[in-house]
């Protein structure tokens, strides 16, 4: 990730790139909607190159000291959420879930201060 920027408040601008390997680089950015620290932030979601924006929900839900997330996102047509998909972002989604879950299980969460590389 070459590019980190947070929103933390209702109104506040983010955005994310990301470099691979051969130097190919994607971001995603938008504005942040609603913000209910800790379970649940909605935002406008435009990825790089693509004309339409979503609104991502994202909720945090903690039951029997364990957190589940779930994360929407709401596109304006059938037609625009079909060409998001073709875009092959599951699979980022998904490693990205994988690399939170390897964080989680190394310790990362409960004080562990090792730098995320």
């Amino acid at each position: 990730m070459v590019v980190c920027e947070v929103a933390l408040k209702v109104g506040e601008r983010y955005r994310y790139e990301w470099r691979n390997a051969e130097g190919t680089q994607f971001g995603i950015g938008g504005v942040c909607r609603e913000f209910t620290p800790p379970e649940k932030i909605v935002t406008t979601e435009c990825m790089d190159g693509y004309p339409s924006e979503s609104l991502t929900t994202m909720l945090l839900v903690e039951r029997n000291g364990k957190t589940t997330l779930t994360l929407t996102c709401l596109y304006v047509s059938r037609e625009v959420r079909d060409t998001a998909l073709k875009t092959g972002m599951e699979h980022g989604v998904a490693a990205s879930y994988d690399r939170l879950a390897g964080l989680l299980a190394s310790g990362f969460a409960s004080g562990n201060t090792k730098a995320i590389s």
